[in-house]
C-alpha cells in the first residue's frame, strides 16, 4: 500500500510555473547528483527497489529523457559541437518538459520522485563554460525545489578509470573536450571534472546539497543514502 504523506504547496526556485503555483504536493523529490562513473544510476535502482518494497510509489527521472526533446539533444551533440548557451537551452527545454508532464504530476499524486541528476549539474556545466551563475539560476527559476539533494563525490582520477572501463571511451562534453583544456584526453577529463566538483562545492550551502563519499563500495554508499532518506520520509509521514 502506498504511504500517504502530508500535502503542501510546491516550492520553486524562482517565479515557477504560473498555472501550477497552487498545485499541492503529497510526494517528495529526491535528487542524486554526481558525474559519470560516480554510481548514480546504480543507487537510483537500489533506492527505487527499497522504497517500493517499503510501500512507496516511485517515479524516476533524469537528463535527456523528455519525449519532446531528449532524442534531439543526443542527435545534435553527435552531429556537431553546440554553442554553450545553445546546449544550456536544449537541456533546459528537456528539463521543463519533464517537470511539467512527469515530475509535478507525480509529486501531486504522492509519488517519491528520484532524479538521476537535476538542474545543479546543468548549472555547473554552464558555469565552467563561462556562463554567469545568475543567468543559469534565473534560467531554471521555473524548477521545483527538491526535498533532498545528494552529490556523490568521487576523485576525477578514479572517475576516469570507471568511465573508461565501462564505456571504453569518453564523452566529448563530459571530458571537457569542447573547452580546449588539454590535448591529453586524461588531463582534460580530470581538469574538467575538478571544475565541476568545485562548482558543486560552491553550491552546497545555497542549495542544501549533501556531499556523500562515492568512493566507497556500492552497498556502503547505498546504506548511507537509504538511512538519510528513511529519516526524512518518516518525518513527513
Amino acid at each position: 500500500m502506498t504511504q500517504q504523506l502530508t500535502s503542501r504547496p510546491l516550492r520553486f526556485f524562482g517565479e515557477g510555473i504560473s498555472y501550477m503555483k497552487q498545485t499541492e504536493s503529497k510526494g517528495s523529490l529526491i535528487v542524486i547528483e554526481g558525474p559519470d562513473g560516480s554510481g548514480r544510476s546504480s543507487q537510483i535502482d537500489l533506492i527505487t527497489s527499497y522504497l517500493e518494497a517499503a510501500g512507496h510509489a516511485v517515479v524516476t527521472t533524469g537528463l535527456k529523457r523528455s519525449e519532446l526533446i531528449g532524442a534531439g539533444i543526443l542527435e545534435a551533440k553527435h552531429k556537431l559541437p553546440l554553442g554553450k548557451k545553445t546546449l544550456a537551452l536544449f537541456y533546459a527545454a528537456d528539463f521543463a518538459d519533464q517537470l511539467e508532464h512527469k515530475i509535478i504530476p507525480a509529486l501531486h499524486a504522492g509519488y517519491v520522485v528520484l532524479a538521476d541528476r537535476y538542474i545543479y549539474t546543468l548549472m555547473a556545466r554552464s558555469t565552467v563554460r563561462g556562463i554567469g551563475r545568475v543567468w543559469s539560476h534565473n534560467l531554471f527559476g521555473f524548477a521545483v525545489t527538491p526535498d533532498m539533494v545528494f552529490y556523490l563525490d568521487v576523485p576525477p582520477e578514479e572517475l576516469f578509470h570507471r568511465v573508461f572501463q565501462k564505456y571504453g571511451s569518453l564523452d566529448y562534453y563530459e571530458s571537457g573536450a569542447d573547452l580546449g583544456l588539454s590535448d591529453n584526453l586524461y588531463e582534460s577529463f580530470v581538469l574538467y571534472q575538478r571544475r565541476i566538483a568545485r562548482e558543486f562545492t560552491m553550491m552546497e550551502a545555497k542549495y542544501g546539497i549533501v556531499r556523500v563519499d562515492g568512493g566507497r563500495t556500492i552497498s556502503e554508499v547505498n546504506a548511507d543514502l537509504q538511512q538519510r532518506i528513511d529519516v526524512y520520509l518518516k518525518s513527513r509521514s
